[in-house]
């Protein structure tokens, strides 16, 4: 999760990280976002207790993108079929060929037919949700990207938040240029804002803070 909120923010994108629970209808009508990304996570639609967004998110009419057991629970809450088993767990490195008409999300990813990706998952998806059409898929993966672009709803099996799938930064571009963002947000000017935010209320006082490292303070080379 950490990472998909990095690699919006290279691209100059305004996001936050909300976990499920924190996530009801209110939360939705105040915050009104203009795009949502379901991560994935090691948890299974199966679990008694499994992460589940409201359903409404479905209905926004914005993009929403899952992503790994983000479509697993797409799939299971929008009436497709997640399967769990002997032969679903898969995990490292796997290619995907296009399947199906073009789609605004995979604009310049798989142009030469295939395209590394990396798999980590122990369910997957059996059958897709009505609505939803197949456009990728892989060896084990046979709905490995799903989408219902009228509703400008889309999911992949594989991780392209990692560094292992080759050019997934570009999944996230085409999002976001889907969902309309200007891409003008920058952490410099972020910074000065929450730093005037924080002196006005903290005024003469002092404060202790514990900054700790990971992946928004690592270095990519």
């Amino acid at each position: 999760t950490q990472l998909i909120a990095r690699r919006l923010r290279e691209l100059n994108v305004f996001c936050e990280i909300y976990p499920f629970q924190e996530v009801s209808v209110s939360f939705l009508r105040k915050y009104t976002p203009k795009a949502i990304i379901l991560s994935g996570g090691p948890a299974s639609v199966f679990e008694y207790d499994a992460p589940k967004p409201p359903p409404e998110v479905f209905d926004l009419q914005i993009p929403v993108l899952g992503i790994c057991y983000g479509q697993q629970v797409m799939m299971h809450m929008l009436g497709g079929t997640v399967e769990r088993g002997n032969g679903t767990a898969e995990f490292g490195r796997a290619f995907v060929k296009r399947s199906g008409a073009d789609l605004d999300l995979l604009d310049d990813w798989l142009d030469d037919g295939r395209q590394q990706v990396w798999m980590s998952h122990g369910d997957n998806v059996r059958l897709v949700a009505p609505g939803f059409k197949v456009y990728g898929t892989s060896e084990h993966a046979p709905f490995a990207i799903i989408a219902e672009p009228a509703r400008r709803l889309y999911a992949v099996q594989f991780h392209p938040e990692v560094h292992h799938t080759q050019n997934g930064l570009k999944l996230f571009e085409n999002f976001v240029r889907i969902a309309g963002f200007q891409r003008d947000w920058t952490m410099g000017s972020y910074r000065q804002k929450v730093i005037s935010a924080i002196r006005d209320k903290v005024g003469n006082k002092k404060v202790i803070c514990g900054l700790s490292g990971g992946v928004d303070s690592s270095v990519t080379a």
